[in-house]
């Protein structure tokens, strides 16, 4: 029952957003970084700072999620992986659909806004992202120059 109540209340949340998979689309490419993970007994996993952000790009119907490592200055440090990404539009959702030599699996776009990404997969996992904006420090040169 507990189950039922949780899809009802998602299916709901998600209707009330109004998010069309176009324009979520739209939103997807680009640098995101995890900040919690709500599993499917009620219990979350927050992380208050990761090592790494997943960048995403699509382009037509496929593309590419990859993990980096970021740099100060603006620059990443890239993992030896990249995970398949195709995508497709069903029953007016955004599916996402992954793939490594290893593996194959779905997640389903609920949120995707400039600043949010939500996405649940199988396992009833919600993943929150937020969009990754890189560290820039001015050196002291350049600092004093102004």
């Amino acid at each position: 029952m507990k189950k039922y109540i949780f899809i009802l209340s998602l299916v709901v949340l998600c209707s009330c957003t109004g998010n069309d998979p176009q324009e979520q689309l739209k939103n997807l490419n680009g640098y995101w970084m995890i900040e919690k993970v709500e599993l499917e007994n009620d219990s979350v996993v927050e992380f208050s700072l990761s090592q790494y952000v997943d960048y995403i790009e699509i382009e037509d119907s496929v593309g590419f999620r990859k993990k980096l490592q970021p740099q100060f200055g603006g620059k990443y440090l890239a993992t030896d992986d990249a995970e398949k990404l195709k995508y497709r539009i069903e029953d007016d959702r955004l599916i996402l659909s992954y793939s490594t030599a290893f593996d194959s699996w779905e997640e389903e776009v609920l949120t995707a806004s400039e600043e949010e990404l939500v996405v649940r997969n199988e396992d009833e996992k919600t993943y929150y992202y937020k969009k990754y904006e890189p560290i820039i420090i001015e050196s002291d040169e350049e600092t004093e120059k102004e």
